[in-house]
């Protein structure tokens, strides 16, 4: 039980992180520079779902597998809600292209730096709290 509580606190913590940076990456024009629409607001509304599915996600990090290698677990793990956004979520539930094209060109890069972020916080936070 403790090791489920820890992955999902850290899996929030990654979400956290991730939109921060996201966020960031928005108000400084990055996104923009990149060619990519997007730049969304600091915003509970925008903030707190995106803190409970990276909770949720985080409880991939319970699976046995590369437990001396953190980087490389949090890298592999962050692919998956990746995909999900890219294959599912972009193209069929917010009509924005496969892999998200409609957002930009460099969207699915962006989009899988702002996964690592998530990833690797979440795996470094696991891995500290031991």
């Amino acid at each position: 039980m403790k090791k489920i509580l820890i992955c999902f606190a850290a899996g929030c913590l990654g979400a956290l992180v991730n939109s921060l940076v996201v966020w960031q990456a928005g108000e400084l024009g990055l996104a923009r520079w990149a060619g990519v629409a997007m730049a969304p607001a600091l915003s509970a509304r925008w903030l707190y779902p995106r803190i409970v599915w990276g909770g949720l996600w985080g409880l991939l990090f319970v699976l046995p597998f590369l437990k001396s290698r953190v980087l490389l677990k949090g890298t592999l793990i962050s692919l998956v809600p990746t995909a999900v956004l890219l294959f599912f979520l972009y193209p069929f539930k917010m009509h924005k292209g496969m892999l998200g094209m409609n957002l930009g060109m460099w969207t699915p890069v962006l989009v899988l730096v702002y996964g690592w972020v998530w990833g690797v916080t979440t795996a470094a936070t696991i891995r500290f709290s031991r």
